[in-house]
This record gives structure tokens, C-alpha cells and sequence, in this order.
């Protein structure tokens, strides 16, 4: 399957780099971190032959645009499901599924919670909702986080601390978190590393934004007793046995209509397990 690239603005000064192929109903897949659009290149393949698959490089990411942060929404999940909404509209799409991996899902789940009418599936790979994130995040299961508290830091000191061993850093991630090191060919690897090379300031800045703005936020909802509304389909690896915290549970309050999935992989599961990823999201399509 060839897929066409294009380049959409989305906001004012920002155009995501995105990726399109296939026809039918349409799916909007966001990658995570450290990675592009590239992480869904075998699970798009496979759904574009029956829905017209979208894969964005996410703003500040990839070869989208990386407007400088002049504030705590720039980077806010908030801008950013908002910019996938856009996206979709742009071409063509008032309502789609989605699915996010890492950070992706979390701007899935924020996509998902403040535009319901425009989100008809939701699957989340391999994350716990913002608010719940830190909230198991700490004591010692937090040293498996660090890099979530030194992204976190305010302007300057992360990001020169990154600049300094840049691929070392990233690459530190690529290795830890996956069981298949095949998964992740040398050129993709080599194309993450240098997309993240020329994203620091703006990887960071995502960061940023969820230890405050976006805690804000998902706090807001659960204050107002705001769920996803649309089914919910959750693939994650068994940490929260390892951390002492019930994942489907922290799920199943966000999303009443869920299916909880553990998998036995690496965190990258849509390269190291493409084929049960795929067959997730096309049962999720069917409820």
C-alpha cells in the first residue's frame, strides 16, 4: 500500500506532516515517543486495504511543525487533540476512530473527552490516562518514569541536559522498552533518532505540559464526572502488577465501555506485534 504525504495546517503557523492511503471508514493513528508516524508502518498497511488510514507526525515531532512554546497550552493535549480534529476535517472527515500509542494516546484520550461527536472508537497502547499516571508514578516505581520528571523541569536545564548526548538519550528508550530488537530496523531507528534530535525543545514541552496543564485538565473532567463516551479498547504491557496498581480499573473510569487487553511484548508493540495490534483495533471497529 503507497501512501501519499501532505502537509495540512492545522493552526495558525503549525502544519502536520501526515501520511494517507486506503479508503472506507476512517482512522486517525498517533505515534509516541521517541518516535514519528513511521512506528504504524505495518498496522496502517494492513488497515488501509478496507478505511482511509491518516498517520501524523504529532506537532513538535516528526517532520511537523515545532512552534516555539509560548505558554502551557501550546504543547497542552488539549491544542494538540485539537489539532487532530482538524486534521481529520481537512480532509475530509467529521468523524473518525482513533488510536494513539504513548503520548499519542494520551492526545487520543483528550481527543476522545473533549470531542466526543467527532470520535468514534478509541484504542490506547501502552500508557494510564495523565492524572493516573502520576498518580502511580512515585516512591521507588517512579525511577522507571525519570525521564517523565526531568522533562517536567521548567525551560532550560532538560533540554541542554538532552542537547548534550542526544541519541544516547533517545536511543536509551528505543532499547529499554522493547523485548524485539529486530522490530525496530537500523533505519528506522537511525530516522527516530534524528527526528528527535531535531525536536528537543518541543519533546520536551509535551512533557511539560503533562505535569501541568494537562493534570489540569483531566482533573477538571473527573471533578465533572466527564468519561469517554465512545468504546475504549486499552493494549498494555502487565506494569501495573510490577508498580502495585489495577490498570483496567484507573480504565474503566475514564471509559465505562472498555475492553482491557494485557500483552506480552515490548512497549513498541504495533512493530513488535503489528498483527495483534491490528486485530484489537479491527474487533474495537465493530462495537
Amino acid at each position: 500500500m503507497n501512501f501519499e504525504y501532505t502537509r495540512v495546517i492545522v493552526a495558525d503557523g503549525v502544519e502536520l506532516n501526515t501520511a494517507v492511503a486506503g479508503s472506507g471508514s476512517p482512522i486517525v493513528l498517533l505515534h509516541g515517543f521517541p518516535q514519528t508516524h513511521l512506528m504504524w508502518r505495518h498496522v496502517a498497511a494492513d488497515l488501509a486495504a478496507d478505511h482511509t488510514v491518516i498517520c501524523p507526525d504529532l506537532r513538535g515531532y516528526g517532520a511537523s511543525d515545532k512552534p516555539a512554546e509560548n505558554g502551557p497550552d501550546t504543547y497542552a493535549k488539549r491544542t494538540m487533540g485539537t489539532d487532530i480534529v482538524t486534521l481529520a476535517r481537512k480532509l475530509g472527515h467529521d468523524r473518525f476512530a482513533l488510536a494513539g500509542h504513548d503520548r499519542g494516546a494520551l492526545v487520543a484520550v483528550r481527543t476522545g473527552l473533549d470531542h466526543p461527536a467527532s470520535v468514534t472508537h478509541l484504542a490506547s497502547l501502552d500508557v494510564l490516562p495523565t492524572l493516573d499516571m502520576w498518580d502511580v508514578m512515585h516512591g521507588v516505581s517512579a525511577a522507571v518514569g525519570f525521564h517523565l520528571y526531568l522533562m517536567a523541569q521548567p525551560p532550560g536545564l532538560p533540554e541542554k541536559m538532552i542537547a548534550g548526548a542526544p541519541d544516547e538519550f533517545f536511543g536509551y528508550f528505543l532499547d529499554l522498552w522493547t523485548n524485539d530488537p529486530e522490530a525496530i530496523p537500523a533505519e528506522i531507528r537511525a530516522a527516530y533518532l534524528k527526528a528527535c534530535r531535531e525536536a528537543i525543545p518541543s519533546i520536551v514541552a509535551d512533557y511539560r505540559a503533562s505535569a501541568g496543564v494537562d493534570v489540569e485538565h483531566d482533573r477538571a473532567d473527573r471533578e465533572a464526572g466527564r468519561t469517554l463516551t465512545m468504546p475504549v479498547t486499552v493494549m498494555q504491557q502487565d506494569w501495573g502488577s510490577q508498580l502495585g496498581f489495577d490498570a483496567a480499573a484507573l480504565w474503566r473510569a475514564w471509559a465505562p465501555d472498555l475492553r482491557h487487553v494485557p500483552v506480552h511484548c515490548g512497549h513498541f508493540m504495533a512493530e513488535e506485534a503489528p498483527e495483534l495490534v491490528v486485530e484489537e483495533i479491527r474487533g474495537l471497529l465493530t462495537r
